[in-house]
């Protein structure tokens, strides 16, 4: 089977195919819906499988979406695998031209993972849920301007006033995509029911359970719990060799960063409220000598667990499955 790679730049998608024989000729289309089409035909005539970069990037989705509608298997790769594939093969040169040719390689040699197409309803959650994550934070930052300029007897009004008028829009617009939010997910009952067992969690609102949605229900439903666990980058990893080397195990934080801070809020409340999560979490100091920041990321992995099992079994959460009162006695 022939494959092919993507490289997906703001302007322009560069096309390789790998053959069994030689990799082909690198081309270019145009990063717009015309230009999708035009590669898509293109992929059509002479590969069965194409690999594009995934990550965080705003590019590719619509381009995957575009490829899995014409029914062509797709692959969406992890940028560190695709960097370190690269980094094997030794290539000298970074181009959208060789970084495709890797691409079409990588789909070739490496197992064909293919790709399924999320909900519609979830990606649009999620596009809601990062674009409320972005304005909070900038929020956030307008007000710790505000707080530094009223400490200044030099700032005139008008600066105050710009900025407090910076707040109440961007609370304007949070509240707007919110109530949009909300409609969506009471629209949809399978929406409502997610919503109703993440609030349903101790230390789980409803900005954290939009957050939550936004990043869980685009996972492929056969993903196990600790798949997720990887995917939120709170796997431990280890760094040992010989006997001279024994460093501490650290989270990888290779995954989705929206997905771990989507979850840190939450974990830090449900530890000071929740009467189980906070013995695990007394328990993780106190016995374990784990720092606090250390045991609340624990208590992050093991909500993710729980979460994961509330969705899969449609069950409310249960503290006592999450930890007994008495281990923290013991």
């Amino acid at each position: 089977m022939n494959t092919a790679g993507i490289d997906v730049a703001h302007k322009t998608l560069a096309l390789a195919v790998s053959t069994e024989e030689k990799l082909g000729k690198v081309r270019e289309f145009a990063n717009t819906p015309s230009g999708h089409a035009a590669l898509i035909k293109r992929l059509a005539r002479c590969a069965g499988g194409a690999g594009v970069p995934g990550g965080d990037r705003q590019l590719s989705p619509d381009l995957a979406l575009a490829i899995d509608a014409a029914g062509l298997a797709l692959m969406v790769l992890n940028p560190k695998a695709a960097k370190r594939f690269a980094e094997a093969l030794q290539t000298r040169n970074k181009s959208d031209a060789v970084d495709a040719g890797v691409l079409a390689q990588f789909a070739r040699r490496m197992p064909f993972e293919p790709w399924r197409r999320p909900a519609t309803e979830a990606l649009e959650l999620r596009a809601c849920s990062r674009r409320l994550e972005a304005l909070v934070v900038d929020r956030t930052r307008a007000k710790n301007q505000l707080h530094a300029l009223l400490q200044s007897t030099t700032t005139p009004a008008v600066v105050l006033e710009d900025v407090r008028l910076s707040i109440h829009q961007y609370t304007a617009r949070i509240d707007a995509l919110r109530d949009w939010a909300d409609a969506r997910i009471s629209a949809d009952e399978e929406l409502a029911q997610v919503y109703r067992l993440l609030t349903g969690i101790p230390g789980i609102a409803a900005a954290s359970a939009i957050q939550l949605m936004g990043e869980l229900l685009v996972l492929p439903e056969d993903m196990r719990a600790k798949q997720w666990v990887a995917l939120a980058g709170l796997d431990p990893r280890q760094s040992t060799s010989g006997t001279s080397v024994n460093k501490p195990p650290r989270l990888s934080k290779a995954g989705n960063a929206h997905l771990r801070k989507a979850l840190f809020m939450p974990a830090l409340s449900a530890a000071r409220h929740e009467p189980h999560v906070n013995s695990y979490y007394t328990h993780l100091i106190e016995a374990r000598g784990l720092k606090k920041i250390q045991a609340i990321c624990a208590v992050m992995r093991k909500l993710l667990h729980a979460i994961y099992a509330m969705l899969k079994h449609r069950q409310a959460f249960d503290g006592s499955r999450f930890c007994l009162l008495r281990e923290a006695a013991a």
